[in-house]
């Protein structure tokens, strides 16, 4: 990841400029308009005046310099600045960067080692004092965002960063802006993308949640029985001094037992006496259905 804030290519502008002084030197030159020493003075004011030509992209701003002291800020676009006086130091970019950090093998409050990559997205807002203010801000914000994320892992427990990345992502936000702020750069969002924890941990964890759900499932399982068992609870006072609906409750639950042809049903013999079912026992044998009987 690069650092230089400096352009690494010739003005298209002051190099065109100085071409056809050039040029229109050498012309008059040969046409002997004028002498070697007018040549030579012709060429150095070409030189001085491309040189004072410089252009900044719209995204840009330039930061000028006269004799070593700050004297302002240029662009976007063409401008002039006095030749051998001042110079550019730098093009600082105004848009919106990105830059991914990590912190490997870093304990949490739990004593569990995590690898944890994160991204940042961040803006000059001044840039005099980005300029002024810090050497190498993009390296700054890389080294504060991995110091700061180390910190807030060694503050959480691994449940709470695998459940809250957004808390933590806003909580790294706020110490980045405490620490950028005076630079002229302001954080905008910090984002966590992954959390590593150990092949081994990781196993015991899915363990432990498949135990969780089988726990819960059984608890379910319960639930359901006991109201089950308090519904049939509540059924049978309905049948208590009405032997007429038990005996149409038995006959429909043989009938639903005996739909298939060829099927056994275990009935109980002490509800064969209280339900009266004997009789159409009888009936379901002679249909070639068995009801099997225990003692």
């Amino acid at each position: 990841m690069s650092s230089t804030i400096s352009k690494n290519y010739f003005n298209p502008v002051s190099t065109t400029v100085m071409i056809v002084l050039l040029g229109v030197s050498l012309g008059l030159f040969y046409l002997k308009v004028i002498k070697v020493p007018e040549l030579a003075g012709a060429l150095v004011l070409s030189i001085l005046i491309a040189s004072s030509i410089h252009i900044a992209d719209q995204w840009e701003k330039a930061v000028v310099l006269r004799m070593g002291r700050f004297i302002g800020l240029k662009g976007p676009g063409i401008f002039l600045i006095v030749p051998i006086l001042d110079r550019v130091h730098s093009y600082i970019d105004q848009r919106v960067r990105v830059t991914d950090f990590s912190a490997e093998e870093t304990l949490t409050k739990d004593t569990v080692p995590v690898n944890v990559d994160a991204i940042v997205y961040w803006t000059v807002w001044d840039v005099e004092k980005a300029a002024l203010e810090v050497q190498e801000y993009y390296r700054a914000i890389t080294y504060i965002a991995q110091t700061g994320l180390r910190d807030i892992i060694g503050k959480h427990e691994l449940a709470d960063l695998l459940q809250d990345r957004e808390k933590i992502g806003k909580d790294l936000q706020q110490v980045l802006d405490d620490n950028t702020n005076p630079w002229g750069i302001t954080v905008q969002t910090v984002g966590i993308k992954d959390i590593k924890i150990p092949p081994g941990l990781a196993d015991a964890m899915s363990k432990q949640a498949q135990a969780e759900r089988e726990r819960k499932a059984r608890v379910i399982l319960g639930t359901a029985e006991t109201e089950i068992a308090e519904k049939f609870a509540k059924a049978s006072e309905q049948y208590i001094n009405n032997p007429i609906a038990l005996h149409l409750r038995g006959m429909n639950m043989l009938y639903e037992g005996l739909k298939e042809k060829g099927s056994m049903v275990i009935v109980p013999s002490s509800a064969l006496d209280s339900m009266n079912l004997g009789a159409i026992g009888g009936l379901a044998s002679l249909g070639g259905n068995t009801i099997a009987v225990p003692k």
